[in-house]
């Protein structure tokens, strides 16, 4: 005789948990021994069971343990960081020095025990380098490497809590973002904050009113880059102030700040005092010294810029990106794995044309930027304006080969007057 819930072979018909039948389920799960089963209602009721116990989505709590188990071994070395970035990035290497150490000492703390009783502390980094010499690509390009969740923020947008504009908490958005809204993975990563040079207040004293969108600003971020929980709103603070807020703690977020702090080099060169006359002045190196203000950057130059001390004081590393020179502008022009000549003739090629330049028409397009002081940014829209009459005409022409030469690169830029929007 078949035991009770078996057929003859003794395999179960029905739930040994709900007794319901094969009819009933979508399946059963049979033991080991063969002599009972469970569907997949009691599987589904047993989970919900575990989760409520346990505090916590298991989907969240794997998460949480896959963020936490970070192998150093399998971590890119500081060296192997910046052979990556000088494929994307030419020159600059003192800033990418600085950075590849940071991120990477950014992966010792995270991967550091819980219980050690010497625990690594973060480093901020501010880089301070002209307008178009590479900040944001330099983010961008590590961004790609990285195996924590990086952001990239503006903090043009950003004013004091109240007024027109962006919270200070709305830089933590960008970073939910970028992982799911997984704060576990979030409170591990990496924020580049651009432009940080438009928040600097407007005066060298301290404001006795109201300065929203400068020192209030960098009062604001103080508890960001020191490390405190601070709640996040998930879908912006001033569209829906009702919703929920998601708390952050920014302990283990490394934070990156970049800017152009134009006309910074006239606070450096009162620094130096680099226009001494006399007997006894060196006019050799005061020129080479006038020539790259920029290198002799330092804290107190930033505050007289307009940080306030308390937040260069969580800046604590201070690096420079080099203004580019002619040959940098050049390599930049067609060597790195994304460069400007490379995507125009990309471009060119998904119309069956063959796009050549030639050298001088090379070192026209290098030798106006610097003209103009465009900076890398200034490459493309001179490549763009010389070729714009070619990209409209080559794709029904039914050419297959087109040489810009130096002649017809200056006739293009003519033409437009490029001379005069500049």
């Amino acid at each position: 005789m078949a035991k009770k819930g078996t057929n003859n072979g003794g395999t179960p018909t029905s739930c040994s948990f709900c007794g319901r039948g094969q009819g009933q389920v979508m399946f059963l799960i049979p033991t080991m021994d063969g002599h009972g089963a469970i569907c997949d209602n009691c599987v589904a009721g047993a989970y919900d069971v575990i989760k409520s116990y346990m505090g916590e989505d298991a989907d969240a709590k794997q998460k949480k343990a896959a963020s936490d188990s970070i192998d150093l071994a399998a971590v890119p070395k500081p060296k192997e960081i910046v052979a990556f970035l000088d494929q994307y990035v030419i020159g600059q290497d003192a800033a990418k020095k600085y950075l590849s150490v940071a991120v990477y000492n950014h992966y010792k703390r995270l991967s550091q025990p819980v219980d050690d009783s010497v625990e690594i502390e973060k480093s901020n980094i501010i880089i301070v380098g002209p307008t178009g010499t590479g900040k944001t690509l330099l983010a961008k390009t590590i961004a790609r490497m990285l195996k924590v969740p990086f952001a990239i923020v503006d903090a043009t947008v950003l004013t004091e809590a109240g007024y027109v504009g962006e919270d200070i908490e709305s830089l933590l958005v960008r970073l939910l973002q970028a992982c799911d809204y997984d704060v576990a993975q979030a409170e591990r990563g990496i924020v580049f904050i651009d432009e940080i040079d438009k928040i600097a207040r407007k005066g060298d004293n301290p404001s006795i009113t109201r300065d929203v969108s400068g020192e209030g600003v960098q009062q604001g971020l103080l508890k960001l880059l020191e490390g405190s929980v601070v709640n996040v709103p998930p879908n912006g603070g001033r569209k829906h102030p009702d919703q929920k807020m998601i708390p952050v703690d920014t302990k283990n977020i490394l934070f990156i700040c970049g800017g152009a702090f134009e006309g910074i080099e006239r606070k450096i060169a009162q620094r130096l005092n680099t226009y001494v006359v006399g007997f006894g002045s060196d006019n050799v190196s005061r020129k080479q010294q006038r020539d790259n203000l920029i290198n002799y950057v330092a804290p107190q130059d930033l505050r007289s810029f307009g940080l306030i001390p308390e937040i260069i004081g969580r800046l604590p590393i201070l690096t420079n990106l080099e203004p580019l020179d002619r040959n940098a502008l050049k390599r930049i022009l067609t060597e790195p794995k994304n460069a400007i000549i490379k995507q125009y003739k990309k471009s060119f090629a998904m119309d069956g044309v063959d796009l050549q330049f030639d050298e001088d028409a090379l070192d026209l397009i290098v030798d106006k930027a610097i003209e103009y002081k465009l900076g890398a940014r200034g490459l493309r829209s001179l490549t763009e304006t010389i070729v714009l009459d070619a990209m409209y005409e080559c794709p029904s022409a039914g050419i297959d080969k087109f040489v810009v030469t130096r002649d017809y690169a200056l006739s293009k830029l003519e033409k437009t007057n490029f001379d005069l929007f500049t």
